[in-house]
């Protein structure tokens, strides 16, 4: 190994030498490479004591500096390990782009998620994007899974306040022309998501008090999402998966889990993955075990409450 001394460092033999009938790089292993490197070369170690510490043959790290590693995802984290950095900041994501990303990821890192809200609360407001909607608490948008009761207490609740009531998948259908399910059908998820975005944006514009019962996923896109925090005030109407289920079944509608033979299973998960988003909610009103009119009971008063 030919070694000399720069600032403390050795420089090691250096990774093989692409000859002139090689394939290209790809692209992905190649910027994988340079972003290896890169952070080898900030941290002041050498391939050989970041090989040791990640446990991998220093040929094998040469060769995913380079880009022609076919490195697993856990021989990737080893060598994040080793460079003392996450494995995103190593393969690279937007919070990876530039010092200030860098900087500002490194302020929240372990913060609780109380604090990371009032932190989201008060960016948003500082770019203009945030909660400072003067018609937000008239604009009450209820999110939670299907089964939950966000049409029926809805229309319940926009009665009762005397308020306009928006079911937002029938404005997702009237932007795009056709049906929820031929938009997935037809132009897939990412189009639909695109229409959401837009039905939520016009119904924002148009009203400025409004009862809205949103579709269950909406919490799947952040942009959206963000949105809906801004503009809204928003109750989780939340249940527990057998409720969900049994609400749904009775409506004769078991669409979303036709195609699976553990419906129990696969609902449980997907609560499981929407949760942490659905208690960003301003309000939560557990409808469990609870009658309709029990729970449109509860659902007003929380409302009110949040109004006053």
């Amino acid at each position: 190994m030919n070694k000399r001394e720069g600032r403390g460092v050795e420089t090691e033999t250096q990774a093989p030498t692409p000859e002139p009938g090689d394939a290209p790089r790809d692209a992905l292993l190649a910027a994988l490479g340079d972003r290896v490197r890169s952070l080898r070369a900030r941290r002041g170690l050498t391939r050989k004591a970041v090989a040791q510490a990640a446990e991998v043959s220093e040929r094998h790290l040469a060769n995913l500096e380079y880009g022609i590693g076919n490195a697993s995802i856990l021989v990737l984290q080893q060598v994040a390990g080793a460079l003392h950095c996450s494995l995103a900041e190593m393969v690279g994501d937007v919070t990876t782009s530039s010092p200030e990303w860098l900087l500002i990821r490194e302020l929240l890192e372990n913060r609780s998620e109380a604090d990371l809200r009032r932190v989201r609360v008060t960016i948003g407001e500082l770019l203009g994007t945030g909660a400072t909607d003067p018609g937000r608490g008239r604009r009450i948008a209820l999110i939670g899974l299907r089964g939950a009761g966000k049409s029926t207490l809805g229309r319940m609740l926009a009665e009762a306040l005397d308020l306009p009531f928006i079911e937002l998948s029938r404005e997702i259908e009237k932007v795009a022309g056709c049906s929820v399910r031929e938009i997935h059908d037809l132009y897939g998820t990412n189009a639909y998501r695109r229409y959401e975005r837009r039905a939520l944006e016009e119904t924002v514009q148009i009203y400025g008090e409004v009862v809205i019962a949103t579709p269950g996923g909406i919490v799947s896109d952040p942009a959206t999402f963000n949105e809906l925090l801004a503009h809204c005030t928003t109750v989780w109407l939340q249940a527990s998966p057998e409720e969900h289920m049994g609400r749904v079944a009775a409506q004769g509608d078991l669409r979303p889990m036709a195609a699976s033979k553990e419906a129990m299973e696969d609902l449980r998960r997907i609560l499981d993955g929407r949760a942490a988003f659905y208690s960003k909610a301003d309000l939560r009103v557990d409808t469990s075990a609870k009658s309709l009119q029990q729970a449109f009971d509860l659902l007003r008063s929380s409302v009110q409450a949040a109004l006053a």
